[in-house]
């Protein structure tokens, strides 16, 4: 996994900003492996797309995840702590070498490309058949799915690949209410890159306005000696 650089960071802002947040991911994953084609990875579990991703966080800012929540029940400010490092080596579908039999049907693993075609859809129901029909391996007569049908087949497939939809719990202290969420890496990773993108072109602008330089000429600075300008300027 290659760590992203200063350039990296304006450049996938600069591309990806008017994206929609799969091809964000997408976007960022390729960046960092660099050898990878956009289709390729877009053909990947969506557990091995989200290990990757948490992997990349980490080279780039830290193992340490920090996020808020507002408690649904009283609206308390919560804190999230997460280690990257347990996302980056955590158990996914890649591997997975059989279909998954769910219900007399058999299917794949979901990717980022399954996920664009049901991204539209403003019916959670419609979006979930959908999402199962584009797994779905033999081809065959429409099927009628029941709720049992779909639960049981989410079931499967979150067994197979637990890193495909992150989940975890939490306790709010202040009225005790357990509370399930999501993390989306995706992104989570990009809003970060994005802030990293406008401090980037906010130092830009300072040293270059008090010394003359070129992006080019500020952007390869290190973090400490750039760091360092921009405190000697703001004195």
């Amino acid at each position: 996994m290659k760590a992203l650089t200063s350039s990296d960071f304006l450049d996938l802002w600069e591309r990806g900003a008017s994206l929609h947040p799969l091809d964000q991911g997408l976007l960022i994953l390729g960046a960092g492996l660099p050898e990878a084609s956009y289709d390729g990875l877009a053909d990947w579990p969506l557990g091995r797309r989200n290990a990757a991703l948490a992997q990349l966080r980490c080279a780039c800012f830290g193992s340490r995840l920090e996020a808020w929540m507002a408690c649904p029940e009283c609206g308390e400010k919560l804190e999230l702590n997460l280690d990257g490092r347990s996302l980056a080596q955590a158990p996914t579908g890649a591997q997975l070498s059989e279909p998954i039999v769910a219900r007399g049907h058999r299917f794949r693993l979901p990717t980022s490309r399954d996920l664009a075609r049901v991204a539209r859809e403003t019916d959670s129901r419609s979006a979930a058949v959908g999402l199962l029909e584009s797994c779905q391996l033999q081809l065959g007569e429409s099927t009628s799915w029941s709720e049992d049908d779909l639960d049981e087949v989410g079931k499967r497939m979150a067994q197979a690949d637990p890193m495909a939809e992150i989940l975890f719990t939490i306790h709010c202290p202040e009225c005790g209410d357990e509370c399930n969420t999501t993390l989306d890496i995706a992104t989570f990773l990009w809003e970060e890159i994005a802030a990293r993108a406008k401090r980037l072109l906010r130092d830009v602008h300072t040293l270059a306005f008090a010394y003359g330089w070129t992006e080019k000429e500020i952007l390869a600075l290190s973090e400490p000696r750039r760091a360092f300008y921009l405190e000697m300027v703001q004195q």
